[in-house]
């Protein structure tokens, strides 16, 4: 938790859960700093702990820029792939800063919006009707063509990827190829215009704006949670415009280091420089 100012945070805190106790219905939008906040961290330790072998070969400095790396054969990017996907997808999480929100909206309204790919809301038991992931997900595959528009679960896949891969590589048979043009397979990510919109993406789509249009008026509380400047657009600017457009509306920013709400719905602002996961569990204890 950020030290400074602490009248400060527990009046916001208790701000916070009067607007949550009151909201008529609560739109959570969640960045990577939650996944971080709940130990989901992709340098330093955690990455030293299960990646030393890549990074003694390779010279990698963190998973997000290992993505990007170019692996000189398909056997050694899925032996790097497999293990993050494990890592990060189906592992649990160090913390269980997502059950704790989970708990604490309970018996609300919900609808959460992410940019996070690791499924950590449905792996906490969030229904998954009230879910949209903008940019993806670890769990599944598509074309890299991409040839048609479907993405495939990967788990049993990885699962074995994990488990048979030797000195940075696996066996060749397993490298996954698309079951319809035969072309490498890629994962569903969004990170350029060859990204999957499959139809769980346009239907999950469809529900997030029938629970926006449903509540355009009343005590709606814009939940952000570790949400960045990487990807404004998503998440950040439309929770503002909405704010700003309903006068009942609330808009409350959960982030270490980058928390701050514009001047124009300040009034109707809760913005709390703190751990996220810290946050939370302040809040859970009433």
């Amino acid at each position: 938790m950020n030290p400074v100012d602490e009248t400060g945070y527990a009046r916001n805190l208790s701000r916070l859960r009067t607007a949550l106790n009151d909201a008529s219905a609560i739109v959570v939008g969640a960045g990577a700093g939650l996944s971080t906040a709940a130990g989901l961290t992709y340098s330093g330790e955690r990455f030293e702990r299960l990646f030393g072998d890549f990074i003694a070969r390779y010279g990698l400095r963190d998973m997000y820029s290992a993505g990007f790396y170019p692996f000189p054969t398909p056997e050694e990017k899925w032996a790097y792939w497999s293990r993050h996907i494990w890592a990060n997808r189906y592992e649990p999480a160090p913390k269980d800063t997502y059950a704790v929100l989970r708990d604490l909206l309970r018996g609300h309204d919900v609808f959460v919006l992410t940019t996070n790919v690791d499924h950590r809301f449905q792996e906490a038991g969030f229904s998954k009707e009230r879910l949209f992931y903008t940019q993806g997900d670890y769990g599944l595959w598509q074309c890299s063509v991409p040839c048609h528009a479907k993405a495939y679960d990967n788990r049993s896949a990885v699962e074995r990827m994990v488990r048979e891969q030797k000195d940075c590589r696996i066996p060749a048979e397993l490298v996954p190829r698309c079951p319809v043009c035969g072309e490498p397979m890629a994962m569903n990510l969004r990170c350029d215009d060859t990204f999957v919109e499959d139809a769980g993406w346009h239907a999950a789509q469809k529900r997030y704006h029938r629970f926006l249009d449903a509540h355009e008026t009343g005590t709606v509380l814009y939940l952000e949670l570790g949400v960045g400047a990487n990807t404004p657009a998503i998440i950040k600017y439309p929770f503002w415009r909405r704010v700003l457009d309903n006068p009942q509306a609330s808009y409350a920013c959960l982030n270490y280091g980058e928390a701050f709400a514009p001047r124009e719905i300040e009034d109707r602002s809760i913005v709390i420089n703190a751990d996220t996961d810290a946050v939370l569990r302040d809040l859970a204890c009433e």
